[in-house]
């Protein structure tokens, strides 16, 4: 589908479409079959030719519409990247961007070259200035602030957090919800409270940043505790989460942990 912004009312029923808005976060759930998520962008390599970054970039495939989760820190870094493991941006339904920092959003005018009006959400508390430049170059962008479905069994935490702002991405499995987070800048215990608040479904996986790099080892494990006590089965901790957090959740999960990194591809 080739989407363009021409007016205000066709922007609007594009975007709708995309977002499949007639399934509501209080409609029924459809768990998806085949989901996988591929890492694009991120602090180490796993893949011969890519690069690593300060960033974190994902495409989640499988569930119902091909969604770019983030999009890195460098084009540089990011084209190489996509291009090495044979991402096809094209194909991509939706542009989902966690929180409006540089690290996460660098990336973002190569996937908006590679395909022309591609939607993009953003949470609500990004600057005004991010969604004019999306706009500018072709695309719908929607700033979202509450929980929104964007297809069955898919959802946008909406925008959370105060100082900063930030949005998780919600896949419901056969094995229970999987979050993706970027930086997890409202703290990843929040984040994951308000998730199981709104779906009151066990949390099996989360994956992604949970901006822990400075935090004290008594602290993460505090955290690592409490997502256990919330039924978390399965962590890829990377990106901000830090070296040394990072270890403490291997150790604690075994292997239920999940070594990500560019070219990471793990099935959800």
């Amino acid at each position: 589908m080739h989407l363009s912004l021409r007016s205000l009312v066709p922007v609007a029923i594009l975007i709708g479409v995309v977002l499949s808005a007639a399934v509501r976060a209080s409609g029924p759930a459809a768990a998806p079959s085949g989901a996988t998520l591929t890492i694009l962008f991120d602090n180490t390599s796993r893949q011969d030719g890519c690069a690593a970054g300060w960033g974190f970039s994902a495409l989640v495939e499988g569930i119902g519409r091909t969604i770019l989760f983030d999009a890195g820190a460098e084009e540089g870094i990011f084209r190489q990247n996509v291009d090495t493991l044979g991402a096809d941006l094209a194909r991509v339904d939706l542009v989902f961007i966690s929180h409006d920092h540089g690290d996460h959003t660098g990336g973002l005018n190569v996937m908006l070259e590679r395909k022309k009006g591609v939607p993009v959400l953003v949470p609500a508390g990004a600057r005004a200035a991010l969604l004019t430049d999306i706009r500018a170059k072709g695309s719908p962008a929607t700033a979202v602030k509450d929980w929104q479905a964007i297809v069955p069994g898919v959802w946008s935490t909406g925008d959370l957090g105060q100082a900063i702002h930030e949005q998780a991405l919600v896949v419901d499995t056969p094995r229970g919800l999987v979050v993706i987070t970027g930086c997890a800048h409202p703290g990843i215990v929040s984040m994951l409270d308000a998730v199981k608040a709104a779906r009151k479904k066990n949390i099996d996986t989360v994956l992604g940043g949970f901006h822990l790099n400075q935090t004290p080892a008594d602290a993460v494990d505090a955290i690592i505790s409490r997502f256990k006590a919330l039924g978390v089965q399965r962590v890829g901790a990377t990106h901000c989460t830090g070296d040394a957090a990072t270890g403490q959740f291997r150790k604690a999960f075994g292997a239920g942990f999940i070594e990500l990194g560019v070219g990471a591809k793990l099935s959800l």
